[in-house]
């Protein structure tokens, strides 16, 4: 059945790729997986590569559950999958190559970058078997804002890349394969010369100032560029 192929450290870089055809989809026990890697990157870790073998990126990630409490921890562990790929210190790119729905499309927009082919497109299929998205909707409204997500997870009209690049979700599109290969590398490049203490701390940033008002993230930045300052030249 496949699983996540997880390469060892390359120059600063891992690759894991979800290979599970056709519809790429998330198991628990390959969440559990991937947040490990996320909560704890092997030395030398500076950017993953995140991306899927076959036609599809990740539809989404199968149902196991049928109990409250089967349902409940298995809805914690794709909560632990969102939040560890927030918290990381390693900067996370996203490589789609092909359609993403539900779960799926969660994991693009939780990456630090995303680049996407221009035939993929992106979905929230839940409303068709009877199903309100809650995790989505915990972050969707903060990407594309109230009335897009809305629209979005209530009629499950899947956006072509273009459109997803416009409401937030990509970082950039390209047309093919062989283009999204490129544009990660030279990514992954411009990445990798910068120092990974620097990233660690925007990402930290961003995570920090977002649920505060313009006037208390200018506070709160204050004291961040005096340690900022205070460390540079550290690696």
């Amino acid at each position: 059945m496949g699983g996540l192929e997880i390469s060892a450290v390359a120059d600063g870089v891992i690759v894991a790729e979800l290979d599970r055809p056709p519809a790429n989809l998330w198991t628990i026990e390959l969440c559990h997986e991937l947040v490990a890697l996320l909560d704890h990157p092997p030395g030398g870790a500076h950017v993953l590569r995140l991306r899927s073998g076959g036609e599809v990126f990740c539809l989404g990630r199968e149902r196991a559950g049928s109990t409250p409490g089967d349902l409940q921890a298995e809805a914690r562990v794709l909560v632990s999958v969102q939040r560890a790929l927030r918290r990381t210190r390693m900067v996370t790119v996203a490589e789609v190559q092909g359609d993403a729905a539900g779960f799926g499309v969660g994991v693009v927009a939780a990456c630090d970058v995303a680049v996407a082919t221009a035939g993929a497109r992106f979905s929230f299929p839940e409303v068709t078997i009877g199903l309100a998205p809650a995790l989505v909707l915990a972050w969707l409204p903060r990407v594309v804002g109230e009335r897009q997500a809305f629209w979005l997870t209530a009629t499950g009209e899947a956006l072509p890349a273009t459109r997803a690049m416009e409401l937030g979700l990509l970082s950039s599109v390209v047309e093919s394969p062989d283009d999204l290969r490129r544009d990660v590398d030279d990514r992954v490049a411009m990445l990798r010369a910068g120092d990974p203490r620097v990233h660690a701390e925007i990402r930290d940033m961003l995570r920090a100032f977002a649920p505060l008002g313009e006037d208390d993230a200018l506070d709160a930045s204050v004291d961040r560029l005096v340690v900022g300052s205070l460390r540079r030249g550290e690696r």
